[in-house]
């Protein structure tokens, strides 16, 4: 297990992280943490690891891109001064291309991900102890759907950043992947992005898969 006592653990992402989370403090009180992957993380820690005292963060924001977390990661991120930061970004970068096709403003390309993910991750990496980056996915079974291709596209620049910057690295879709050869998409997210407990719970395991969590303690 890498995380260590009386560490403070952040998630920042978008309304996968989010998941009706408290605001503007995610943390604390029953139900702050929201109902997803975050939650469930906090809940194995805390039912596994009682010792270490894990201090769990939640900052996803729903609908955020990365030019958002751009703009608020010194309030959100570098003024909670975290032991260990979790990134998962890319869904609405990717998503606002195909379901606001006319809003090019609020398009994020793959230039502008790449390089403004790359700067976060690159100023907040000395100041931690662990970074985990995980991918976007899309819950579509066909890797040549439209979007389904441009989020594997995303998600790739997310494994050459944390390749390149000596990061944790979860490559979600894969993991999703196993569940889509045996489960229709609609069944795990009506709309193919915000997963049922299931899917939050296939991400909370592949997060503590990384960090080395015990499941035989």
């Amino acid at each position: 297990m890498e995380l260590k006592r009386n560490q403070k653990l952040l998630f920042i992402g978008d309304s996968i992280t989010d998941c009706e989370r408290a605001k503007p403090e995610g943390e604390g009180l029953f139900g702050a943490l929201g109902k997803g992957y975050v939650s469930f993380v906090n809940a194995f820690l805390t039912s596994t690891y009682p010792e270490l005292g894990i201090r769990v963060v939640n900052k996803g924001i729903s609908g955020n891109t990365v030019r958002d977390l751009k703009e608020r990661w010194q309030e959100d991120v570098m003024n909670q001064k975290p032991d260990w930061l979790s990134i998962m970004i890319g869904i609405n970068d990717v998503w606002r291309q195909y379901d606001l096709p006319f809003m090019k403003d609020k398009h994020v390309y793959m230039n502008e991900y790449e390089e403004t993910l790359r700067n976060l991750v690159e100023k907040t990496k000395p100041q931690v102890e662990g970074l985990v980056l995980m991918t976007p996915y899309y819950l579509e079974a066909n890797p040549e759907d439209e979007m389904r291709k441009a989020m594997d596209e995303y998600g790739a620049v997310v494994q050459k950043i944390a390749e390149e910057t000596n990061c944790y690295f979860i490559d979600t879709q894969a993991a999703f992947n196993k569940l889509l050869d045996k489960i229709y998409p609609a069944a795990l997210a009506w709309d193919r992005v915000h997963p049922n407990e299931a899917g939050h719970i296939l991400l909370a395991r592949a997060f503590l898969n990384k960090v080395g969590f015990d499941w035989s303690k």
